[in-house]
């Protein structure tokens, strides 16, 4: 099951370099996203059985639960009275985006939303960063990971935002998501979380509180690392890249729904590669059933 942020995307592709003060014309499309959404979608559209677990403006409740279930995910979403579902307007530039991020009712989703009914039936927990940045109190989401592990279902991490992360605090996020047995940075989160730039020395640390690490290295694919194992680096698929957004979402949602059914790091983050090259070689950040507003 999927725990997490749900949000409207606004993605904004100019065709020539913007000019301020004045009108770029651009490619403007809206779409559903937000990190945790967007992976429990791909593991649906993989054929993995989901709960995902979020919340939105009353009046969206319906419009993104179908969505969700457009990919064969069973949606549990609150809907919040007064607060507007979270919004990112999403300005791509080849392969780097620039994010306008309004959390709205993902603020207000707690841990404590995610019944032990829900629990007892799930084999792994995936959540994001997401579900931490901007919180004063940490308690619950360590609540929920504790359990996780009373059930032993298996709890999986994906940072989501280095930026978010230098705000929030590495040390402060390792404390708070410390019982998780899987983390899935970029290179830039794993650079915020440790303080180093080699991919082998970053997943070499991140092993000490992680018994499986995943850094994906954009164009340089995956350098997946475990315990007890030496690191093995996986080349990322040749496509025509038209928009990253997502690809982390992608690639993790591909890991887990292989790594639930294999048991194998390795050939789950062959299935991560392969998602992770769907997504970039399309428009928006989930798999196209899901994806229209």
């Amino acid at each position: 099951m999927v725990f997490g942020d749900v949000i409207d995307d606004i993605v904004v592709v100019p065709t020539t370099a913007i000019r301020v003060d004045t009108d770029t014309v651009s490619i403007i499309r809206s779409a559903a996203g937000g990190s945790a959404a967007n992976a429990a979608c791909w593991m649906g559209s993989f054929g993995a059985e989901v709960d995902f677990v979020g919340r939105v403006a009353l009046d969206d409740v319906a419009r993104h639960g179908t969505l969700l279930g457009s990919a064969g995910v069973t949606p549990h979403l609150r809907g919040d009275e007064n607060l507007p579902t979270g919004t990112i307007v999403i300005i791509v530039d080849g392969d780097a985006r620039t994010m306008l991020t309004s959390t709205g009712a993902n603020a207000l989703l707690s841990p404590d939303d995610v019944s032990d009914e829900l629990l007892d039936a799930a084999a792994l927990l995936h959540f994001t960063g997401y579900s931490l940045f901007g919180r004063v109190d940490d308690t619950a989401i360590r609540r929920l990971i504790e359990r996780c592990a009373r059930r032993g279902v298996q709890v999986s991490v994906d940072p989501g935002s280095a930026g978010f992360l230098a705000d929030f605090g590495a040390r402060r996020f390792l404390d708070a998501v410390w019982g998780a047995s899987m983390i899935f940075p970029n290179r830039e989160e794993g650079r915020a979380l440790t303080g180093l730039d080699d991919p082998e020395s970053i997943v070499q640390h991140l092993l000490e509180g992680f018994r499986m690490v995943a850094l994906t290295l954009d164009t340089g694919g995956v350098l997946v690392a475990a315990r007890g194992r030496p690191s093995v680096q996986i080349p990322s698929l040749v496509v025509e890249r038209v928009d990253p957004t997502g690809a982390g979402d992608a690639f993790a949602a591909g890991f887990l729904a292989n790594w639930v059914v294999s048991g194998d790091d390795l050939t789950a983050a062959h299935a991560g590669v392969a998602a992770g090259a769907m997504a970039v070689a399309q428009l928006g950040a989930r798999p196209p059933v899901a994806a229209k507003v």
